[in-house]
């Protein structure tokens, strides 16, 4: 018996050993395959191995292009310095090159390009929903807004149109760059995050108060399209037909006072004239800014849609004084006073009033669809509040309904809120702030009492003159608290 088991014991060993053998070999296969689908990069010039041809490696997974290997033995041998003599100098230590393993970069990979592969586009134009469409599942989401979503759907259809058809025949496309104009809390980014869903497109959103002109402290106008590489998984391909929107635009405005180093206005502005129009921009994997330790990759912008936004302050005041230009003396004069209380003033924008705002012209002239958002009036606030598929409203139902208990306001309620909101004069960003101030004591409160099962919010709760309407399970007759 007991020969029998000691056998018994030596099998299980072996079987044991066998599964961690066969265990080993397929995560070496599985990370195999996962270093086939990246290029290799030297660890010298940081160049990929599609630009530097093929790499020499060395142990320690260390590559070397023959440009760099080349020329480390041209230096070695051509040099002043006898190398066979350094190991004779007291003090001088044999390099180690498993020192430099900790430094090489792990995560900054460029993936490859499958031979023979052909051009794909990313959207294809038989799938590719139309403007209406578009526009629908805008509607969806963002409440108003119905010039700006027209300009914007039919803008993005007409882009990846022109992606898709590139190469079909000798008629050349523009390129459909959009500038939107609009106050704050009007929905810019919100729009075009939705817009980018909707398409499943890489998209980059980035701040141009953070660009400066090269060799200053800040970002460099490539590292826009850095983050579109990041968004695209470092797929040069994929990166190449994405959306980038620039928010705060009109930041980058050339400073009246010109007596002092414009280093974020003009200048990147000029800067980005290239990049607007479709360049090769040479751009870091994985940072935003060249170093010695980031390798370097190609991106080509031609077919990159930019869409910029700025919320431009006192632009109305320019397009004020452009539209009673006219003699303040006479019977055709217009009146000083006369587009003070226009709602929609900003829709009667020129390139003008840009120019004059301190945007320059070759910038303008690359961003050829130029539109407006409308301010939010207090109505368009209500409609935020509950119609979109995530509205405010919804959030904290949903929140109050894995507690068991329902939700509900009142219409006093909401208009209550959007009044509130209107005086903050910050869009519907003012939204979240006023609801999450009235809802803190309610979201405390309630799961205190498990026999509470409804909760109707009010316009006295809101205007601080009485309270939310709560009832409990079962309950026909409210009870005030």
């Amino acid at each position: 018996m007991t020969n029998q088991d000691d056998n018994n014991q030596k099998i299980e060993k072996v079987e044991d050993v066998e599964v961690e053998t066969t265990k080993k070999t397929s995560d070496s296969d599985d990370k195999k395959q996962n270093d086939d689908e990246y290029e290799k990069v030297c660890f010298i010039c940081r160049r990929p191995e599609s630009a530097a041809g093929k790499m020499i490696e060395l142990p320690n997974h260390i590559c070397v292009c023959n440009d760099c290997m080349q020329k480390s033995f041209d230096a070695m041998s051509n040099g002043p310095i006898d190398y066979s003599q350094l190991m004779n100098i007291p003090g001088v230590q044999v390099f180690n090159m498993s020192d430099m393993e900790q430094s090489i970069p792990k995560q900054q990979k460029i993936k490859k390009k499958k031979e023979g592969e052909e051009y794909k586009p990313l959207v294809d134009i038989r799938n590719l929903p139309a403007p209406h469409k578009i526009k629908a599942k805008l509607d969806e989401y963002v409440v108003g807004q119905e010039y700006a979503k027209k300009v914007m759907s039919v803008a993005v259809y007409n882009h990846y149109k022109r992606v898709a058809t590139d190469s079909m025949d000798d008629i050349e496309i523009e390129k459909s760059n959009m500038l939107m104009i609009g106050p704050t809390g009007s929905g810019k980014t919100y729009l075009v995050k939705t817009l980018a869903r909707i398409l499943d497109v890489p998209l980059a959103i980035t701040d141009a108060t953070s660009l400066t002109e090269a060799g200053y402290i800040g970002d460099d106008i490539e590292s826009v399209v850095s983050k579109l590489l990041a968004a695209a998984d470092n797929d040069v391909e994929k990166a190449e037909q994405g959306i980038i929107f620039i928010d705060e635009i009109d930041k980058i405005a050339k400073k009246k006072n010109s007596s002092q180093r414009d280093v974020s206005g003009e200048s990147v502005q000029q800067g980005m004239l290239k990049l607007l129009e479709g360049s090769d921009v040479e751009v870091p994997v994985g940072a935003t800014s060249k170093n010695a330790m980031v390798p370097l990759t190609t991106v080509n912008t031609r077919n990159i849609l930019f869409i910029c936004g700025g919320a431009f302050p006192d632009l109305e005041g320019i397009i004020k004084e452009r539209l009673t230009k006219q003699a303040a003396i006479g019977f055709g004069a217009d009146l000083r006073d006369k587009y003070n209380n226009d709602k929609e003033i900003l829709k009667k924008v020129a390139t003008e009033d840009l120019r004059v705002f301190g945007m320059i012209p070759e910038f303008l002239g690359r961003l050829p669809i130029v539109f407006t958002l409308q301010g939010m009036s207090e109505d368009m606030l209500v409609e935020i509040l509950k119609e979109p598929k995530n509205a405010i409203l919804k959030q904290y139902q949903k929140l109050l309904a894995l507690d068991e208990v329902k939700l509900e306001f009142d219409d006093g309620a909401l208009h209550a809120i959007a009044k509130k909101a209107m005086k903050k004069d910050t869009g519907a960003r003012a939204l979240r702030a006023i609801i999450e101030e009235f809802m803190l004591d309610i979201m405390y409160e309630i799961p205190k009492d498990d026999n509470i099962g409804e909760v109707v919010i009010t316009k006295e709760y809101i205007e601080g003159t009485g309270g939310p309407v709560i009832m409990l399970r079962g309950q026909e007759v409210p009870r005030l608290q």
